[in-house]
């Protein structure tokens, strides 16, 4: 990632100017425009304004909006926030039309919930796990913690940690933040990753922690002194658990700020950007917005990982307005409730196919969605423990199913070893199906 450009200083007569003598309509609009985004200077610098506004002059007047609605979010370590109408218009859209699925269960069909669930919880464990270099495939790591095997490596185990922690925060989602609970969390993110596994659950000890680039290894973020945690911990605990605030921020993006803040003051030796993750999916669920759950909110960020590195870069860059980052993570949130929508869509129309099976006869929905399987992958082979851990069933009604299939002359079944078994498409397949076959 390049070094950043430093916005231009604007002195205070500049900055009094703005603000008293407003810009014109054509200006405002510009500025507005720029608000949505929460767009840094290297951005601004090449926005088309009127005649005889510099580049300069426009900053200046997206600086004074900004400043017009500053709130102190952190004021220890003057981290400000320039909240703009169109993070309003979100979070009030957020509340208004995700109210009748974030507050009821309408969203997420009853039969579909606990399937829903843990696949949207894997997902958030890998993506958020990748982010930080977990090396291994999607695929592979559902597949691990579908059937709960014991992780091979490092990577492997930062997944299945990150897991338990999201588990864990649900189970805890009504819990007040306490300093134990949060070192408890990061020893569950962390536990046989780190290099000195007694780091795991513990605040570092020392300013050896920095955050680098990755490339060029310039030194982006020097984190306050470790000595300035236990104060921290103490506020954020505070700033988590008020339910009557002085002053009001959505809980949204109180949620983000929360975020930014552990992950601003980097209070562990590693893990500061799972663990930062896990508090604000933890957060949310305590503000009852249960469609978190479902929500792979992490799989947006990793995604567009620069965007995410630069939204905290530009906020430094820029005196500490976190502005920069409570925009991205709107728009995070707005991206990963459409695929959410997306994908039990995608989940409907599967269904409704896979029903057109039923017409078999003495098949339930389970199998006829097994059948839609074969069809769509031709060489599938399945065992019994796929099938409990697809549908969450227990081992005897996956063997009911499966064997139901094999009577019927659909699957065939074959020997692994002396003792699992696996199924694949019998030789009559094709034909008993065909009929149903758009």
């Amino acid at each position: 990632m390049s070094t950043l450009e430093a916005p231009p200083r604007i002195s205070p007569e500049e900055m009094l100017d703005s603000l008293v003598t407003p810009p014109d309509e054509a200006i405002s609009a510009l500025v507005e425009k720029i608000n949505e985004e929460y767009a840094y200077w290297d951005t601004v610098k090449y926005k088309k304004a009127p005649k005889g506004c510099s580049a300069k002059k426009l900053w200046t007047y997206v600086k004074a909006s900004r400043m017009k609605s500053m709130t102190h979010v952190w004021p220890q370590y003057g981290i400000t926030l320039g909240l703009t109408n169109h993070m309003q218009r979100q979070c009030h859209e957020f509340d208004m039309n995700f109210g009748g699925f974030w507050g009821t269960n309408s969203i997420i069909p009853d039969d579909s919930k606990e399937r829903y669930l843990v696949s949207s919880l894997m997902e958030e464990a890998i993506f958020s796990s990748q982010m930080e270099g977990a090396a291994t495939t999607r695929q592979v790591a559902k597949d691990m913690l579908r059937k709960k095997m014991t992780p091979k490596d490092k990577s492997q185990q930062m997944i299945v940690n990150n897991y338990r922690t999201i588990q864990f925060v649900v189970q805890h989602q009504d819990a007040p933040l306490t300093v134990d609970l949060l070192l408890q969390v990061h020893q569950l993110m962390t536990e046989h990753t780190l290099e000195r596994p007694e780091d795991a659950g513990r605040f570092r000890t020392n300013d050896d922690v920095v955050v680098e680039n990755g490339i060029t290894h310039e030194i982006v973020h020097r984190p306050p002194a470790y000595t300035e945690i236990p104060e921290f911990v103490e506020e954020l605990c505070r700033f988590f658990n008020d339910k009557k605030p002085k002053v009001f921020i959505h809980p949204i993006i109180r949620g983000i700020i929360i975020h930014f803040m552990i992950a601003y003051m980097h209070p562990f030796v590693d893990g500061n950007g799972r663990t930062a993750r896990a508090l604000f999916y933890w957060y949310m669920l305590k503000q009852k917005y249960w469609l978190t759950e479902y929500l792979s909110i992490s799989r947006v960020i990793a995604k567009s990982k620069t965007a995410y590195e630069k939204s905290f870069r530009y906020a430094e860059a820029d005196r500490n307005d976190i502005g920069y980052f409570v925009a991205y993570n709107l728009r995070v949130l707005g991206l990963s409730f459409n695929q959410l929508q997306d994908y039990l869509k995608r989940k409907q129309e599967e269904k409704k196919a896979a029903n057109t099976f039923l017409q078999l006869g003495n098949i339930n929905n389970r199998q006829a969605q097994i059948i839609k399987m074969f069809v769509d992958n031709p060489k599938e082979v399945i065992t019994v423990k796929d099938i409990q851990s697809k549908f969450f069933i227990s081992a005897t009604t996956a063997k009911v199913d499966i064997m139901g299939l094999v009577n019927l002359g659909l699957l065939d079944e074959f020997a692994f070893n002396k003792v699992k078994r696996g199924y694949v498409r019998s030789k009559n397949f094709v034909e008993a199906v065909k009929p149903f076959l758009k």
